[in-house]
């Protein structure tokens, strides 16, 4: 009863937002399209083919089952009440009787997704959660709340420019809380994202920091890219020293449906109908220049990862791997990061080994970022496929890994969230706890795949 208290109190104050010039409050206006901006990335890989439908239906088998004991509550009431109590523990001991974290440890380190698209909704409110990803993870990520989206402030940028400072203006609220939390814990976080097409605000770009300026010439543009990494990462180092160990730098860039014909890399252009503005302002080279000044400012420690999605499809690949390898050689990046949003029957493992294998031979860092596996429909059935398509993918990255004789140095795997339906308008269906924080088979696939180890 008290999870459910809980669960219930964050829902009824959540009030959900989209991206804006500072953290959202209150806003029920926006609830859809910040609904939406949370599944964007999701969406980006997974298209028509992992099911992102809610299962709205609530489970009567209890009330019902109650209904019929009533005629004899002494006997059948008290034996439900002690196989449910019985169930409840014997799941509550597996789940604690080893955490995640350390079956993967001789290989990468384990990570989660920190889900929310506001300080109300997100799962940093929700203790059950959190002390969850404690037990289970060593590395976190804001699947949201660090776009630039949340952090840059249209109207302090604005005033900025009337008091003679062409600088953006930052706030900092949507991401210290998590930040915060880490520090306080000892949990490690992959900042998630500096530079990316979508979730940036179209103001920014703009003359004035106006909705409807026109686009900065090239140099206002790459002026302003570096006070915002150098801005966030400075704010980050200072306050939260050592939490942030490594930045998805840049995020999706290669695209060959809509390359710059002269790209060596295959820069995208625009993200379906939508340009990227970064193109727009900058041109292909905005990528090197945002590595540039994340390298200019980020700790020594701090390690620089591109990030992609369709990782594995030989066009993206060839093009991933000319980037990095021209980054690579400027000592301008430390590694890959292979999202991993995928079915349970695609893509074949051995097109992901193959891009593995190629990427390996950079001598950069491999992670999986974003690591999402939905199904078609919540059943039993299509659970345990998941299960085993989450299997699967462990015991590849296990047998891929330079500690396990692999030609790859994996260093982190993340899950992109942690329990399905967290929230009540959350239809996501990858994660590994259902929204009864019960393991789900994907779960107990994974710990029975890393105990071999």
């Amino acid at each position: 009863m008290k999870r459910k208290d809980i669960l219930a109190a964050v829902l009824a104050a959540a009030i959900i937002a989209g991206c804006g010039g500072n953290i959202p409050t209150s806003s029920p206006a926006a609830t859809d399209e910040s609904a939406a901006a949370e599944t964007t990335e999701v969406s980006a890989e997974v298209t028509d083919k992992a099911s992102t439908n809610e299962d709205s239906s609530e489970t009567t088998t209890a009330d019902a089952s109650e209904s019929e004991n009533n005629s004899d509550p002494e006997n059948t009431n008290d034996s439900d009440s002690a196989d449910s109590s019985d169930s409840e523990s014997s799941k509550k001991a597996f789940v604690d009787d080893v955490a995640l974290k350390d079956l993967c440890a001789d290989n990468f380190t384990l990570g989660v997704g920190i889900n929310g698209s506001d300080l109300f909704n997100q799962c940093l409110n929700i203790p059950q959660y959190m002390e969850l990803s404690k037990k289970h993870f060593n590395s976190v990520t804001m699947t949201n709340l660090m776009k630039s989206c949340y952090i840059l402030d249209q109207a302090g940028s604005i005033k900025n420019l009337e008091d003679g400072n062409d600088e953006p203006a930052l706030s900092f609220a949507s991401i210290d809380p998590t930040l915060e939390w880490c520090k306080e814990n000892g949990m490690k976080m992959r900042g998630h994202t500096l530079v990316w097409h979508t979730q940036a605000p179209n103001w920014f770009f703009r003359e004035g920091y106006t909705d409807d300026g026109e686009y900065v010439d090239k140099e206002t543009m790459l002026s302003r890219m570096e006070s915002y990494i150098k801005q966030l990462l400075t704010h980050v180092q200072t306050e939260y020293p050592g939490v942030i160990y490594c930045w998805d730098v840049v995020n999706e860039a290669v695209e060959p449906e809509s390359a710059d014909p002269d790209s060596f890399f295959k820069c995208r252009t625009k993200c379906g109908q939508d340009p990227n503005p970064w193109y727009d302002t900058i041109g292909p080279d905005y990528v090197e220049m945002a590595f540039t000044y994340a390298r200019k400012y980020a700790d020594e420690d701090v390690l620089l990862f591109y990030n992609d999605y369709n990782t594995y499809q030989e066009p993206k690949t060839e093009g991933i791997y000319a980037l990095c390898e021209y980054l690579n050689e400027k000592g301008l990046i430390d590694g890959i990061g292979m999202q991993g949003y995928w079915g349970i029957d695609y893509p074949p493992i051995s097109d992901i080994e193959k891009a593995i294998t190629k990427f390996a031979e950079l001598g950069l860092q491999i992670q999986v970022t974003e690591l999402s596996i939905g199904v078609d429909a919540e059943t039993d059935e299509q659970f345990e496929k998941q299960a085993e398509a989450y299997g699967k993918v462990f015991q590849m990255l296990h047998d891929m890994d330079q500690e396990s004789g692999g030609p790859a140095n994996i260093t982190n795997v993340t899950v992109f969230g942690l329990v399905d339906h967290y929230r009540e308008s959350d239809t996501t269906n990858t994660r590994i706890f259902n929204k009864d924080y019960e393991p789900k088979p994907a779960f107990i696939k994974i710990r029975e795949v890393m105990e071999n180890y």
